[in-house]
């Protein structure tokens, strides 16, 4: 990746930061905003993201403002271009890989603009690192570290944490408390939450008959209340698990639960099993204990911050492949045994409940 070098941006005022456009990739670059933040702390600093992203930073420290990114369709492209020109930014930082990102921050005049140089988007950079390469493929790192690289380019102070944060306000701190309570749960109860879909595609999920077969073992074995997260379209996910089940399923779908009021959700859970998709990282950034059930996507993206994480993954040949569809028989989720599941959680609840222990003896 290269040495740090004296790069930084001097008489900065306004910097502009083009978010990721996944959750969990969002979560995964808040330390790269911790550092922007800083080490420009009198800057005006916007983010620019996904309108379906929002509340996943709105309530942090890291920006002055957030606009909508809508560079998908050509009027959302023209009104991107215009909003950034009136900004002005002295410096754009793009953590997405593509071409398109770049475009609206090229045609809007930012003064400088940094990110990855990768192929013929290097042209349109004012500057940036290139990724780590194992001859012609591109080493995979975890993309908390990749995106910090960026901030190394630059010659910034790195933050010595780099975990994972998300921010949760008063307001919304309410309405979590009151949809809890309205589940009936209580303070002294262990609670496990299943997280059986992805908006990347079906590759991804494990089967809804093994999730619920897993709610089973954990209210019978280990006396907990389940809660059943899910996003929209998944349904049908969702009416599997529950008609399958024998366990007392709390079902959050009625209430559409959004990005945001899933940040108090998760951090109440003792417990989070998920398919490897965004909360999986809200529970990282929250230190909830997590058994991630992984197929089709490459563990090294993410191998950072697991101390609380179990990751289950089988090893085959045609893994990882990172297709959206399983093309064959999807056996590297088919293979994963509710009781591989239950161990691995039974596991992170017992090391969890010994931790806390010890520290109430202190």
């Amino acid at each position: 990746m290269g040495m740090a070098m004296s790069r930084k941006p001097d008489a900065v005022e306004t910097i502009l930061v083009r978010c990721p456009n996944w959750v969990g990739d969002v979560v995964m670059a808040t330390p790269t905003l911790d550092c922007l933040r800083d080490n420009f702390p009198t800057a005006r600093i916007i983010g620019a993201i996904r309108r379906n992203l929002r509340a996943v930073v709105e309530e942090g420290p890291w920006f002055d403002d957030i606009i909508d990114c809508e560079d998908k369709t050509w009027p959302g492209f023209r009104r991107m271009v215009r909003r950034i020109r009136a900004m002005k930014p002295d410096m754009a930082v793009l953590l997405p890989n593509s071409i398109r990102s770049v475009l609206p921050f090229r045609l809007g005049r930012a003064k400088r603009i940094y990110g990855y140089r990768r192929s013929l988007r290097g042209l349109l950079l004012s500057g940036g690192p290139r990724p780590m390469r194992d001859r012609t493929k591109i080493t995979p790192i975890p993309m908390q570290d990749y995106y910090l690289e960026i901030c190394r380019w630059l010659g910034l102070t790195l933050p010595a944490a780099r975990e994972p944060r998300l921010f949760i306000g008063h307001d919304l701190r309410k309405q979590g408390d009151n949809l809890l309570k309205r589940y009936g749960i209580q303070e002294k109860d262990k609670l496990v939450a299943l997280n059986p879909g992805a908006s990347f595609g079906s590759s991804k999920c494990w089967p809804a008959e093994h999730f619920a077969v897993t709610a089973e073992l954990f209210e019978q074995h280990m006396q907990a209340k389940i809660l059943l997260l899910s996003g929209p379209g998944e349904d049908e996910i969702v009416h599997t698990i529950i008609t399958k089940t024998r366990a007392a399923i709390i079902n959050t779908y009625p209430d559409r639960v959004d990005l945001g009021l899933l940040k108090p959700l998760v951090r109440r859970c003792n417990l989070l099993i998920t398919n490897d998709t965004g909360p999986r990282h809200y529970a990282v950034a929250f230190h909830v204990p997590v058994v991630v059930i992984m197929g089709p996507t490459d563990p090294r993206y993410t191998c950072a911050n697991l101390e609380r994480t179990t990751v289950i993954r089988k090893e085959l040949d045609c893994s990882p492949c990172h297709k959206k569809v399983c093309p064959t028989d999807h056996r590297c989720m088919k293979d994963i045994t509710p009781e591989m599941v239950f161990e691995a959680g039974r596991k992170l609840l017992e090391d969890q409940e010994q931790h806390e222990t010890v520290v109430l003896q202190r």
